[in-house]
């Protein structure tokens, strides 16, 4: 959606207070699906930082490098979202009466869950970056793994949720059995990852308590 002739895709390479002024915005784009990817994001740059922090294994620096591709890769999901998000939008603000407004509905709802399972599917492989770090990262940096491992969770969490309204929205607009079929097992994939992070952060979190 846009609003005040702004653009409906709100660049991820916007400032920071810019890019949340937009989210807080009554255009829905950027919206969840998109703060989801950026959570992913900052995920993967503490974790990347942790890796930075353990010179001394080839496996973080490794680790390192797949890191600045997956931020990248969830940045690049979070901004092609909110154009999803925008058509999705559009859809929705069809009269009841409109001819097309049915298949219009389904489309973008299907359109985006799949813009959400790829947002999703970016957390899901920050998983094993988290569990490497883990065992090889520089101990000083525990904390910041904690809170990468939060963002992780939060981020897997919100595209699952986004998902799974955007396969309810799709399922009642009649989309057919094999569509929703392919979502939903990418929505059972993404609540799998989700409870694993959740309580891997758990786990991690409960290290620093007295």
């Amino acid at each position: 959606m846009s609003s005040g002739g702004q653009s409906s895709e709100v660049p991820t390479s916007l400032p920071v207070d810019d890019w949340l002024a937009e989210l807080g915005d009554s255009t829905g784009a950027p919206g969840g699906g998109a703060a989801s990817g950026i959570l992913l994001g900052v995920a993967a740059s503490l974790f990347r930082m942790v890796a930075a922090y353990t010179p001394d294994d080839p496996r973080a620096a490794a680790s390192a490098g797949r890191l600045v591709e997956l931020r990248a890769d969830a940045l690049r999901a979070a901004e092609a979202d909110g154009a999803v998000s925008a058509d999705f939008g559009a859809a929705l603000g069809l009269a009841p009466d409109h001819p097309d407004r049915d298949v219009r509905v389904r489309e973008s709802a299907l359109g985006a869950a799949h813009s959400a399972g790829r947002i999703g599917r970016v957390g899901v492989e920050l998983i094993r970056e988290m569990r490497l770090l883990r065992e090889i990262g520089n101990p000083h940096l525990s904390a910041d793994l904690a809170v990468g491992a939060a963002a992780l969770a939060s981020g897997i969490a919100g595209a699952s949720v986004t998902l799974r309204a955007n396969l309810r929205t799709a399922r009642a607009h009649h989309a057919s059995p094999t569509a929703l079929s392919e979502i939903g097992a990418e929505a059972s994939r993404l609540s799998h990852a989700q409870q694993e992070v959740e309580q891997f952060s758990a786990a991690l979190s409960s290290e620093f308590d007295d």
